[in-house]
């Protein structure tokens, strides 16, 4: 019992009184590379955003704090139990490896299709199906939009579920009953099944991208360019330095503040398998956001001159453009298209979909189908979003309108 409340009191959350208040997550425990980076995307899953952080390290133990805004889309203890999920274990003090999390060891879970009708279509069906999917933590592969002749609506969903319960009735009882709470007289049937190995496998998406649509959203990348242009009215500084440690390089950061900032800062040092030994970052004015991180490789600063500059041109695309956003022509028919990179450990950006369809519905534009994919682009993996625009909505609405609206939705610029 006394091992079982030293691992629970691992993370501490001290909630906020008022609702523009900060609320205070700190973790305490055995360290690992990629921790920062786990801790913050669970973070960003819940909906909060990080205001300002501390960090530090002696290798075996961590000691972190965080200041969060916002609330969660799930419980503070829910959160709490995800947090604790992503720390290293308890058991890893001594060695002992008799608990490891589930999170450290990925397999994939089986996908199910949820199917229902609904008597007519309606403004944001999808983003309530969506927000309510991502409580229950089921997450979206594939949606299927269809309108019989009467104007009944069919929506298929292929969903996985991090909790790995959806096979048990009580989960999809569970899913089905909150399902009806939000659509309400909306919804005249609904079913949840597992798909068989074919149905699965086109629940993946196409694997094909068109070169132009390649070149378009992935063109930088391509070119190794540097960033320049408008989509930053603020500056971008990324300073290496090796003269303030005998064994640590220091990385100042000053950008402009966006969703999700510090979880693409630190993901990008996991891909590289970069340990921050110490670490601060807070909001300045005018929306930027100020960095410093003391960090190693293998034990040693960073001085090969190649790596440096890998690393610095890797953080400067991965902020400058953390998604990539286009509307192109498919066919007759108009594409929005959402890109982001997949972390080395295979994870892709949290509540993307969700954005995605949030910002869609205050364009009062409505989807016709929806497929997410993986792509490999210039020896990166991307999870691609390719969504169908209802034909009428996409005469209607300006092209760049949706791209404006879609980006500063995804990047909490709205």
């Amino acid at each position: 019992m006394g091992i079982l409340h030293a691992y629970e009191d691992a993370v501490q959350i001290s909630e906020s009184e008022k609702a523009k208040e900060t609320t205070v997550i700190t973790v305490s425990c055995s360290d690992k590379t990629g921790l920062g980076c786990d801790l913050c995307r669970v973070i960003l899953l819940f909906g909060l955003s990080i205001t300002r952080g501390d960090m530090s390290t002696d290798g075996k133990w961590c000691y972190i704090k965080l200041w969060v805004v916002g609330k969660p889309t799930r419980s503070w203890s829910l959160l709490k139990k995800r947090l604790l999920e992503v720390c290293p274990s308890y058991f890893s003090m001594s060695g002992i490896e008799y608990y490891r999390s589930r999170m450290d060891q990925p397999k994939p879970h089986d996908v199910f299709l949820l199917k229902f009708w609904c008597s007519c279509d309606r403004k944001g069906l999808l983003h309530d199906v969506t927000r309510v999917l991502c409580e229950l933590e089921l997450t979206i592969k594939r949606v299927k939009v269809s309108t019989a002749p009467d104007g009944r609506v069919m929506d298929l969903f292929f969903v996985t579920d991090s909790r790995a319960l959806l096979h048990t009735q009580q989960r999809q009882e569970e899913t089905i009953c909150h399902l009806r709470d939000v659509l309400g007289d909306f919804i005249l049937s609904c079913e949840i099944e597992m798909a068989g190995p074919e149905v699965a496998a086109c629940s993946q998406g196409s694997l094909f991208l068109p070169s132009a649509v390649i070149e378009d959203m992935f063109s930088l990348e391509l070119s190794s360019e540097s960033p320049t242009g408008s989509l930053f009215s603020n500056p971008l500084s990324i300073i290496m330095d090796n003269s303030l440690s005998q064994s640590h390089t220091l990385v100042q950061v000053l950008c402009q503040d966006h969703k999700g900032l510090i979880y693409d800062i630190m993901r990008t040092l996991k891909d590289y398998n970069i340990q921050v030994s110490y670490g601060r970052f807070c909001e300045k004015a005018k929306g930027n956001c100020e960095v410093e991180l003391f960090m190693q490789v293998d034990g040693n600063k960073i001085v090969d001159p190649n790596k440096k500059n890998a690393l610095c041109s890797r953080l400067r695309m991965e902020l400058w453009r953390p998604l990539r956003v286009a509307v192109v022509s498919r066919g007759p028919d108009t594409e929005l298209l959402v890109a982001n990179p997949v972390e080395f450990s295979g994870r892709g950006r949290p509540l993307v979909f969700h954005d995605i369809t949030l910002a869609l519905e205050t364009l009062n534009t409505r989807i016709f189908s929806v497929e997410i994919g993986r792509h490999m682009v210039c020896n990166r993996e991307w999870e691609v979003y390719r969504i169908l625009i209802d034909e009428a909505d996409s005469l209607r609405v300006p092209r760049n309108k949706i791209v404006e609206s879609v980006r500063n939705k995804l990047m909490g610029w709205e």
